[in-house]
C-alpha cells in the first residue's frame, strides 16, 4: 500500500480538542510527516508545517512524540526493522527450524525477494531511509544500521561463492552494491497500482541479478 497516498486516519484518542479539527492516530501523523520530509527534507520540514499540512496544531502532535526527531526514528525504524528481518532464519524467533538448512544462495535469494516487498509495501520509508545525509544522530545511527544490513548480504555472497554457487571472479561487496542498487533504484520510479506486484518485482530482480552472477559450468569438463 501507498503510505505516502493515504488520507490521514481519524485517532481513536487525542487531539487538541478544538472544535472542527480531526485529532490523527500517530501511524497518520507519521505518514504526513514522511510524505513532508521527502518532498522538503527533514531539516527544511518544521513542526508547524506538519501542523498545517494535518490542520491541526503542533500540541496535537506533541501529543503523540516528542518532536520531529522522534517522527523520523520511528519512520527509520520502519523501514530498517523490516529490513533487518529479514536476515533472520524462518523458525529462529520460536526455536523452530527446517530439517534441512537453506543454502547461502537461498537465504540471499529470500533475502533479495523480501527487500523488493518491503520497498513496495513502504515505499515512502525506505525512500527516506535512502535520501539520508547523516545530519542528526538519529541519522546517522540508521545509516550504520544500513551498512551493517549491506555487511550481512555481503557475507551471504560470500558463502555462496565458495559453495561454488555464485561465479568468484565478482568481489562480494561489490556484488552486493549492484544488487541492492538495483532494488534501491525501484524508489525513483516504482508506483504502486501500475500494474507490477511486488512478487513480479521481485521475480525480474532475482532472474537479473542471478544469471549474471551465477557460476557457470565449466565448458571444459
Amino acid at each position: 500500500m501507498d503510505e505516502s497516498a493515504a488520507a490521514p486516519a481519524p485517532a481513536r484518542r487525542g487531539g487538541n480538542g478544538r472544535a472542527g479539527r480531526v485529532a490523527y492516530d500517530l501511524d497518520a501523523v507519521l505518514a504526513v510527516a514522511v510524505q513532508a520530509f521527502n518532498e522538503r527534507g527533514y531539516d527544511a520540514t518544521s513542526m508547524g508545517e506538519l501542523a498545517e499540512r494535518l490542520g491541526t496544531s503542533k500540541s496535537a502532535i506533541y501529543y503523540h512524540v516528542s518532536g520531529k526527531q522522534e517522527l523520523l526514528r520511528l519512520a527509520l525504524e520502519r523501514a530498517l526493522g523490516n529490513l533487518e528481518a529479514l536476515l533472520q532464519e524462518p523458525g529462529e524467533e520460536d526455536g523452530q527450524s527446517d530439517a534441512a538448512a537453506p543454502t547461502a544462495l537461498d537465504r540471499l535469494e529470500r533475502v533479495l525477494r523480501g527487500a523488493v516487498r518491503v520497498l513496495v509495501e513502504e515505499l515512502p520509508f525506505v525512500t527516506l531511509l535512502l535520501r539520508l545525509r547523516g545530519n542528526t544522530d538519529v541519522e546517522r545511527e540508521a545509516l550504520a544500521r544500513r551498512r551493517e544490513f549491506d555487511h550481512a548480504v555481503a557475507r551471504l555472497v560470500e558463502e555462496a561463492v565458495a559453495d561454488g554457487a555464485l561465479r568468484s571472479d565478482v568481489d562480494a561487496r561489490t556484488a552486493t552494491r549492484l544488487l541492492f542498487g538495483m532494488v534501491n533504484s525501484l524508489v525513483e520510479w516504482y508506483r504502486p497500482g501500475g500494474g507490477l506486484t511486488a512478487d513480479q518485482l521481485a521475480d525480474a530482480v532475482v532472474a537479473m541479478a542471478f544469471e549474471g552472477l551465477r557460476a557457470q559450468p565449466d565448458p571444459r569438463r
